[in-house]
């Protein structure tokens, strides 16, 4: 029994003792306003449950405060204003504004967001079905999807068809300003994922090349190896009366090339956008990729691609097999 009281002894002390060692300190109460524009519901679902670890007011528990949980949680709140900080919405454009919402309800409807292990102490950040919902019509209504007529459509489905056959090719294509270069073969490459901007009315294939694509069946895609590059094509929508939606006037194709040496100082990438029938190269000057980075910044943890691959059709055999 004394041996055991001591033992409870030695860990209260050893306990007080690592109060007295704090994390750095970081701002913990500058009020966030509510974001403009927003509608009171949406507002108060993101400040419940995305605030503490993504904008300047921070809700601190009593257990939150308590080393060496402090560390862990300023750990936390570190990563999550790089990557997303609502202190800042009042100062952004609306596009910015819609696309964040956009990248923001997508981790919700992923279940990555917010961090399990956050929600498991902090159950005022768990979202139920009908927040999810509410957050879910609210992303919808940004970008309200009208129905197209029938010239509408048959001008898309010319320009697609012709996309398609390779007809919309340039042999003069300049290459963007930071010299990256134009990858016309790009279609001949396999597409990897799909996504619905539903916050801009737009709609992108990615293709990937060989290597890419041996990656994501290795499953080696953080860090993603040299030699990978992405092609991402971007259409406007159609929404035929019917309900489905097809692609529209073609708007643009960016490529991200990845050489982690070469484009040391461009996290890794190579960086290029050519736009419209023209394929005309994005940016003034040889900086523009800040552009690029910036908004690829959330997702620095991986490897700044928002991009989560789609089984390919190959690796599925694979799987279907063992």
């Amino acid at each position: 029994m004394k041996n055991i009281n001591k033992l409870i002894l030695v860990l209260l002390v050893g306990f007080i003792g690592l109060q007295f060692f704090r994390p750095e300190k970081i701002d913990h109460g500058t009020k966030t306003q509510d974001l403009a524009n927003v509608p009171n519901a949406v507002n108060t679902i993101l400040r419940n449950s995305c605030f503490d670890c993504h904008s300047s007011e921070v809700n601190l528990r009593w257990y939150d405060k308590i080393t060496p949980a402090n560390f862990l949680v300023n750990s936390h709140i570190k990563e999550g204003r790089a990557a997303l900080d609502f202190s800042k919405w009042n100062s952004w454009p609306k596009p910015q504004q819609n696309s964040t919402i956009y990248y923001a309800i997508n981790k919700v409807l992923s279940g990555e967001m917010p961090i399990p292990s956050y929600a498991a102490v902090h159950s005022s950040a768990k979202l139920n079905e009908d927040q999810i919902n509410i957050l879910k019509n609210y992303a919808l209504s940004i970008a309200p999807r009208k129905i197209s007529d029938d010239a509408q459509l048959q001008s898309a489905e010319k320009q697609y068809n012709s996309w398609i056959n390779g007809e919309l090719k340039n042999p003069h294509i300049k290459p963007a300003p930071n010299r990256l270069q134009y990858i016309p073969d790009y279609r001949n490459w396999k597409a990897i994922s799909t996504t619905d901007r539903f916050d801009n009315g737009t709609m992108r294939i990615i293709f990937g090349n060989d290597v890419a694509v041996k990656a994501i069946q290795k499953r080696k895609t953080n860090p993603w190896p040299d030699g990978s590059i992405f092609a991402k094509t971007a259409w406007n929508q159609h929404v035929q009366k019917d309900g489905s939606v097809s692609t529209g006037e073609f708007i643009q194709v960016e490529f991200m090339v990845k050489d982690a040496e070469k484009y040391k100082q461009t996290k890794g990438w190579g960086w290029g956008r050519w736009k419209g029938n023209n394929l005309k190269p994005y940016g003034e000057t040889a900086d523009f990729d800040k552009d690029c980075i910036e908004c690829h910044q959330p997702v620095a943890n991986q490897d700044y691609v928002f991009t989560s691959p789609l089984y390919l059709i190959s690796q599925l055999k694979k799987i279907q097999t063992k």
